[in-house]
């Protein structure tokens, strides 16, 4: 049976003092940038979210669709999944949606990379 002896206190006291944590985002604040981390979990809304940001206003789907070998139905289900993360807003106009980052949809997630080392 292994040693479970606990450490004398002045060793236990060393390793768990010796560096102060705390926690830097709420749970609500996690459970946003895992959902965040989640939605962009596949390389094509991975580029849709980069070409959106390039262009900062407004981007046809058709401009969209033309930079995958995929049906359109699969590029639709990808802009669905984005707009339901509140990532993307899109606006119908005549026949063509034209879609675009939401204001700070993404700060979260700029939050916590620009913590990491």
């Amino acid at each position: 049976m292994p040693d479970t002896a606990p450490l004398p206190l002045t060793a236990q006291a060393r390793t768990c003092a010796s560096i102060p944590t705390a926690l830097r985002f709420s749970a609500d604040q996690a459970n946003r940038i895992a959902a965040l981390s989640k939605t962009l979990g596949h390389p094509v809304r991975v580029q849709i979210v980069e070409m959106l940001s390039r262009y900062g206003g407004e981007v046809c789907v058709c401009e969209i669709e033309r930079h995958f070998e995929l049906t359109q139905p699969t590029i639709s289900h990808h802009l669905r999944v984005l707009r339901e993360a509140g990532i993307i807003d899109g606006e119908q106009r005549g026949l063509w949606v034209y879609y675009q980052i939401r204001p700070g949809a993404l700060e979260p997630l700029r939050e916590l990379l620009g913590t990491l080392d």
